[in-house]
Formats: structure tokens, sequence, C-alpha cells
């Protein structure tokens, strides 16, 4: 399995709507033939949401629920027992559908989706309250536990399948952590920002730990590009809808690297009027214009996703903007220099 696993494919960002995994992860499979994710359903409640989730999976730390959100508990508590109940019932009923349905024969690579050690520290509390991202200890305790989680749960995933595994950080906060713009308990109480040279050696840590591709997703305003093009990264999946005129550099200098850009391109909920692929594509192609790149790279380093997740569609939606995005990466494949 190379560095370019995430390049020129399709491949969702992970959140889906409803509350059937069974019916969603069999759509997923279906319809994502280059790069399938496991489905996430945050429909559910808590614990089937992103942090919950990523919690589960975490070492050697439990979470509680609380008013304000997630919180460190000193020992395992029933919405952490939940969240761990949801994830084994998915991951079984993945591995079921993954034998009947003869899907192991046509899909080398699943992708699994986790928030990453910045948004997990920013949004999850100290038994005192306070974000983890206050402390730098607990922030590296929580990220060695989050890189030894994601070790056992990809290798889990290739006993139950026999499939490569490559992963993908969900990092929302992670334009806030760098400006230090996130509250604190009160506001008197400031969270200082994290210094790009340490966020960067944290992130490098992670994924030389994790011995996978990994891919950091980013669908908020300011995603750091830069940042992840001089980290171990593979890859960056970015809402295209977000680029500001001041990040095409850091895109420039991205693709340069030789690091695959997934660009979602597709809305996450249903507009006014369906987008015809050629719409849907047009952003990308203008993109590279504007950059002074051949069309060309489209089809060797650009892969096409949904803006972000698609747990705010409706079930025709989420499915429809699949087949969107799968018809502007064959276009990509196929004549990218004519679009």
């Amino acid at each position: 399995m190379s560095a370019g696993v995430f390049a020129a494919l399709t491949t969702g960002i992970g959140s889906w709507p409803g509350t059937d995994v069974r019916e969603s992860a069999g759509i997923v499979l279906g319809e994502l033939p280059a790069l399938p994710h496991i489905v996430e359903l945050p429909g559910r409640g808590l614990g089937a949401d992103l942090i919950g989730r990523t919690g589960a999976l975490m070492a050697d730390v439990e979470l509680d629920v609380r008013t304000s959100g997630y919180r460190v508990a000193q020992r395992k508590t029933l919405s952490g027992r939940r969240a761990e109940d949801l994830l084994h019932f998915d991951l079984d009923v993945l591995e079921e559908l993954w034998e009947t349905g003869g899907y192991g024969s046509s899909h080398h690579d699943l992708k699994v989706q986790l928030a990453g050690p910045f948004t997990m520290a920013a949004q999850v509390e100290l038994r005192s309250a306070h974000r983890v991202l206050t402390d730098r200890g607990a922030v590296r305790d929580f990220a060695g536990s989050l890189a030894e989680g994601i070790r056992q749960h990809c290798a889990e995933l290739k006993s139950r399948l026999g499939v490569d595994v490559v992963v993908q950080l969900d990092e929302p906060s992670l334009p806030a952590v760098l400006e230090g713009s996130l509250s604190g308990v009160t506001r008197l109480d400031t969270v200082s920002a994290v210094p790009e040279p340490e966020a960067l050696d944290l992130l490098d840590s992670i994924l030389s730990s994790i011995g996978v591709p990994v891919m950091v997703h980013c669908c908020a305003v300011g995603a750091p590009i830069d940042l992840i093009r001089r980290s171990a990264a593979d890859a960056i999946a970015i809402d295209a809808s977000l680029l500001r005129s001041r990040d095409l550099d850091a895109v420039g200098e991205f693709l340069q690297a030789g690091k695959t850009l997934a660009l979602g391109l597709v809305p996450g909920v249903a507009p006014e009027r369906p987008p015809t692929w050629r719409e849907v594509a047009a952003p990308a192609v203008t993109l590279m214009d504007r950059l002074g790149f051949p069309r060309s790279i489209l089809a060797t380093q650009v892969s096409v996703t949904p803006a972000c997740g698609l747990a705010g569609a409706t079930p025709e939606w989420a499915r429809t903007a699949l087949t969107l995005a799968k018809n502007v990466a064959d276009a990509f494949q196929d004549a990218p220099d004519s679009l």
C-alpha cells in the first residue's frame, strides 16, 4: 500500500443520516468501491457522535457526559459503555456485510474516521472542567492514548476483514487551536494557542505511531494546509467552498509536495436545484487553472468527496451526493484536460 492510497478516487467523509447501520453500510460499500469507510450515524445520539466514538477507542481513557459535553472520568461510565457497544455492533454488521456481500474480493482498502488529537483535546474536559487543551501534559497523554487506540482498531479491522486500513483524522477544531480562539471555563479563563512547531511535532508523533496512511480532514475556515503539508500526513481533505484567496499558495505547495488533495465538492445537504456533475467539478477545475497547474493533475492528485459529513442530509441526497462525487472523479480520470 503506497502513500498514494487516497489519490484519484471518491470517498465519503464519514457521517451518514439515519440510524440503520446495516442499510447505511451497505450503501457505502456499494457506492464507494475505491475507498469505502466505516459509517458514522450520529443520529443515534451520545456515543455515536465523533467525540464519543473516538473516546470509545482510546486506550486507558474513559469519558463521561456532562451538560457541557464530554469529560474525562475515573472509571468506565454508562455513556462510555454505550459508545463501545455501538462501535462493536457496527463492526459486527460490517463484517457480516463484508462476507455475505463479497466485498472482500473487490475492496482492498477501508477508511476509518476518528477525531484527531487537537479536536479531542479541545472538545473534552478534564475533571476540573477545563479543556484538556489547557494542560500540555494531558494533551500528550491524550495523543498517546489515541494513537494506541487507533493501532488496536486498525489491527482488529485487518484481522476481521483481511483488508488494509487507512485513517482519516477529523480536525474541525484545529484552526481554533492554532489561533487561540477557544473559550475557557469563564471569560477570564483563556485557552492559549498551540504554537505550530508544537502542533506539528504532536501530529507527527501520532502519525508515526499509527503506521498506516493518514488523511487529515478539516472542514473549517482556515484549515492549516501548510502545517499538514509539512507533516507526515499523506493527504488533506477540505471543503472547497471554504478556500480563501490567501489559501491558494498553500494548496499549490501541497500539490507540489506530491500529496493528495481531497476536495469536498458536493454539497452536504440538498440544494434547491440538484447540480450537474459539471457544476460540481467546476471549482476544482477553476482552482487548478488559478494555480497554473495542468488539469491533468486532477487525475493523479485530487480526490472527490462531499463537502463534509452527510449526517444532515436526507437519505436520498446522501446517496445522490456519492453518485455525483463518483461521476466527477470519473471525469477527472477520463479526460481532465477537456473539462
